[in-house]
Formats: C-alpha cells, structure tokens, sequence
C-alpha cells in the first residue's frame, strides 16, 4: 500500500537575528515550500529530491520524515520531493520551510497529527541533525508554520508572542549566496547587548524599529553592505532588515511607498531581484 501526503510552509523575513542572543523574532511571507511525501510498506529508507535542485542535499526533507515516522513508531521507506517559490540560501528561512512543509506532508501521508509547536519542533531537531542551521531556527520556524509575526525564545523552544499584521513585503535577494551554517558566530556575539535592544522593541510592538536596528548590527557583524538599509530609510520605510544571515534584505513597506524602494533597489548597483511579496497570516497548510 502507497501512502501520499502533501503541504506547503512559508518562508519567512527577519525582525530580530537569534544567532548572537538566542533571542528571535520573523513574520511569515507570502511565498511557499510544497512537499509531497509518498510513504511504502516495503521499503526501508526515505530518498528525497529538490525540484530544480537534481545536486541539492536532500538531508534536512528526508530526516523530517524519519522523525515523523520515528514519533509514531513506523518504519516506512518512500520518497519526498520539495519544490518552492522561496529563493534558496538568501535568509528567507527555506530550510524551515522544507522542514515543516515536509513535516505535514508525511503527517498528512500517514493520517496522523499533532499539536503544532511539537510539529515545528520536529522540523527544528531535523534543520539541527542536518547541520543547516546554528540556533535551531525555532524564531524561522514558528514564522513559517504559523505565519503572521512571532517573538520566540529559541533556547527554551516557546512561542513568546504571535501578531497578525497586513502588509506588503519587498525583498531584495541579491545574487549571491550565503549559508547559515557557515556564519561567523563569534562577531555575531559581540553586538548581543545591541540586539537586546532590538529583542526589547519587538516584545512591546515597535518590529519596524526593532527590525531596523537588527538590519544595522548584523549587517555590519556578517560584513553585509548597510546600503540597502540605508536606501530603504531615505525611500521612506521604517522596518528594514538585513534577513536571517543574509544576503537578502527584506522591509515591511506601506503601499504608497512600494514603487519608491523598488526602483531604488533595482538601481542599486547590486546584481540580484527585487521580490514583492506580503505577510501571510495564514501559516503552513495541507494540499
């Protein structure tokens, strides 16, 4: 017997940084990771495949499933196959996109389910034992299963705070990649105290302030040029931030201000896109 299951997670922009305090914050965007898992009785191992990706590594997706199949005790061989809309190793959380998406999907596949914070813990064991990430990304996570803004705190693994916020998302994702897992830790460390700050502003409501300074801090820590930043400011937006590890830089943009930083990005002299998305509010969802 063939069992299928099938489900989609968000990426996600960066408010607060969790690699120098453990401390995070994101909000879930408008563009999506699918999974499609099928699961057989009379194989014994999960192989997984990225569409668009025939070299991509497949660990992160095919531990997701042999957690979720380890949770309720079943062994099961299949196949998982992601494809997204999310632009790879740019900061915009496609590893915890992969790993929800792929976590509902074979929980959709086998007919089970489970509360969704030990859902999204499951995806951030799976990121962990994939060595994709460096804090577990639970703050990336949360964003991506839940949608709309989340504070977290990713040593304890909880969900601090949740908001619903309608607004338009720019990302500009040069062309470049960057790794979270090979990011410089220790200068990260060295702006905590600041991004304490930062951490401070989300937990009363000011993300747009908050996401700012954190743009400034990592920026400068990861050796990411702050023009961007700057662009953003002079185009009129007040939250705009360096994502995740970089490369990307994304900003929570009011409508009338769209076309303004858009064209200012575009113009920048940087090799990339210019990516118009919105929050999603709505989180992870099965197909």
């Amino acid at each position: 017997m063939t069992l299928t299951g099938h489900a989609y997670a968000l990426g996600a922009g960066t408010i607060i940084n969790a690699i120098s305090t453990w401390k995070g914050a994101a909000f879930g965007i408008d563009l999506k990771t699918f999974a499609d898992v099928e699961l057989s009785e009379s194989g014994s191992s999960i192989s997984g495949s990225i569409e668009g990706m025939p070299d991509g590594d497949t660990t992160l997706i095919e531990r997701s499933v042999e957690l979720v199949l380890d949770h309720f005790g079943m062994r099961s061989g299949g196949t998982v196959i992601t494809r997204s809309e999310v632009p790879l190793a740019r900061g915009l959380k496609s590893s915890s996109a992969a790993a929800n998406a792929t976590v509902l999907a074979t929980l959709d596949a086998i007919g089970e389910s489970m509360e969704a914070l030990d859902a999204v813990r499951i995806g951030v064991k799976a990121s962990k034992e994939a060595g994709v990430t460096i804090t577990g990304a639970f703050d990336d996570a949360c964003a991506s299963f839940f949608g709309g803004i989340v504070v977290t705190d990713n040593m304890m693994m909880k969900l601090v705070k949740r908001v619903e916020r309608e607004m338009d998302v720019l990302i500009f994702a040069p062309d470049k990649k960057a790794f979270s897992a090979q990011t410089d830790v220790s200068r990260s460390k060295l702006v905590a105290p600041w991004v304490d700050i930062a951490y401070d502003l989300a937990l009363k409501g000011e993300y747009e302030r908050a996401m700012t300074l954190n743009g400034f801090l990592y920026s400068s820590a990861l050796g990411f040029d702050t023009e961007p930043i700057m662009q953003a400011l002079e185009s009129g937006i007040k939250g705009v931030s360096l994502s995740g590890t970089g490369p990307a830089y994304t900003a929570l943009v009011e409508k009338d201000k769209v076309d303004s930083l858009k064209d200012a990005w575009e113009n920048s002299g940087i090799s990339g896109n210019v990516i118009k998305t919105k929050i999603n509010n709505n989180g992870a969802k099965l197909q």
